[in-house]
């Protein structure tokens, strides 16, 4: 983070005459220094005003807290409220300083994995910015948009959700020139109803997008390929089977080391392309990425090329060979569709051998949440699945719904001990073995405990 006045950066959040430069914005006290502004968030295990004391100690410039805090100087300390969506504020009066080309990436399932393509494209192009990891919420943003400078020429935003509201706050800090919208499925259904809502909220990151700025959305998916933006918006497609998408994908051949295909686009011609990551649904990531930089009027070869630089993060689609097994960690979330591309990828790299699916819990499907479990046991049985194993209240009506679809080897565990014990006693060399859970079940451990590493 570039110097910054604190005058300037807390403009709408607190009246300040001080034109302190601040150098850092921490919402971790153990991090507050000399010239940083510390945010003190009231969160389930810590109150950050508790160390509200010790910050201004640390050399804090300022403390943004919800409200006064006895003994603390009013002229240090600022009442904003919300810190939350103070904290927002705060990045996008950061950010209005700089003039990345700076795009925004939304959508249900496969934002972090686009986030990185299109990351991996502009890059090939001049320095560029990308969020870390999926520090895509109103703490992660700002943090990303902190991160731009004079010479930061593209930045790749992802921006998560809950709720109605929450993306229009994000877009209106970020204000990208662009925008990917990557599917529209049913994560966060608990909390905002149905998939129209859904779609609805997803919408919102128009509302930053200026006067003929760029929507880039999967024309696959029904509901983005009929949805009509704010007329100030250019709307464009991508897909595999849309014959509306100006961009398509074609002759698409899977391997254990990635995707190769043909991207066929309207405008430029036919280009070459091959991912570093497995299954289809990654040629839809890419696609996007390819599509973003283009109506961005980058050269078409080059961001096709520049595909191959992609590289995973954290635990999605990590491939592992243990003792001749193929394992595939898929340990970083789960929902409907991408479990249904997780058993895709399983059977296209298990072709060669007994493929083997360790499951569980999709969480935040609310009323759905039965009915989904046991479609993706199904899907495991109807995919060729030879072996299932769960764990979980969700991961047991995986089993039930793949054990009714005629599956025999259906294992529902009540520990993650005896699901790694399952695949000890089951697996053997030329096996594929798939781990998919949402994040909070914390799958890792099973692969950790089924592979003999420390958790």
């Amino acid at each position: 983070m570039n110097a910054i006045p604190l005058k300037e950066l807390l403009d709408g959040v607190a009246e300040t005459g001080s034109v302190s430069p601040v150098t850092a914005v921490v919402t971790d006290s153990r991090a507050v220094g000399p010239g940083s502004v510390f945010i003190a968030i009231k969160g389930q295990r810590a109150d950050g005003h508790d160390h509200a004391a010790a910050a201004l100690a640390a050399g804090a410039v300022a403390v943004v807290a919800e409200h006064e805090i006895p003994g603390l100087p009013r002229e240090r300390v600022f009442a904003a409220g919300n810190v939350r969506d103070a904290l927002i504020r705060m990045g996008g009066n950061y950010r209005a300083r700089y003039t990345p080309v700076l795009a925004g990436i939304t959508g249900s399932v496969g934002k972090t994995t686009t986030k990185e393509f299109c990351a991996a494209v502009f890059s090939a192009f001049g320095q560029t910015v990308k969020t870390e990891g999926n520090q895509n919420n109103e703490i992660g943003v700002p943090g990303t948009l902190f991160r731009l400078s004079e010479s930061t020429r593209y930045a790749v935003v992802e921006m998560g959700m809950d709720n109605r509201g929450d993306l229009h706050k994000l877009t209106l800090a970020a204000r990208p020139c662009a925008a990917v919208i990557t599917r529209i499925g049913v994560s966060h259904i608990e909390n905002l109803g149905s998939q129209d809502n859904i779609l609805a909220a997803k919408m919102e990151i128009c509302d930053g997008l200026p006067d003929d700025g760029l929507l880039v959305v999967n024309g696959d998916d029904a509901r983005l390929a009929a949805v009509a933006p704010p007329r100030h918006i250019r709307k464009i497609q991508f897909g595999v089977n849309s014959r509306f998408a100006q961009v398509t994908a074609c002759d698409i051949v899977s391997g254990p080391q990635g995707e190769s295909f043909r991207i066929r686009d309207r405008l430029h011609g036919d280009f070459a392309a091959s991912i570093p990551a497995v299954g289809r649904h990654n040629v839809y990531n890419a696609l996007a990425a390819y599509t973003l930089a283009t109506r961005l009027g980058l050269d078409p070869a080059r961001a096709a090329t520049a595909l191959a630089d992609y590289r995973t993060t954290g635990m999605r689609q990590k491939l592992v060979d243990h003792e001749g097994v193929q394992i595939i960690e898929d340990c970083y979330n789960a929902n409907p569709d991408s479990m249904r591309a997780a058993l895709e990828t399983l059977a296209t790299l298990g072709a060669c051998g007994r493929k083997v699916a360790v499951l569980g819990d999709m969480l935040e499907l609310g009323a759905i949440s039965e009915q989904a479990h046991r479609e993706v046991g199904r899907l495991a049985a109807q995919g060729g699945v030879d072996c299932l194993i769960t764990f979980g209240p969700g991961g047991a009506l995986i089993a039930d719904g793949a054990a009714a679809a005629g599956l025999a080897e259906a294992h529902p565990c009540q520990t993650k001990e005896d699901a790694a014990a399952l695949l000890r006693a089951y697996c053997r060399p030329g096996d594929t073995v798939l781990f998919k859970a949402s994040r909070g079940m914390a799958f890792e451990e099973i692969a950790a405990l089924y592979c003999g590493r420390p958790m």
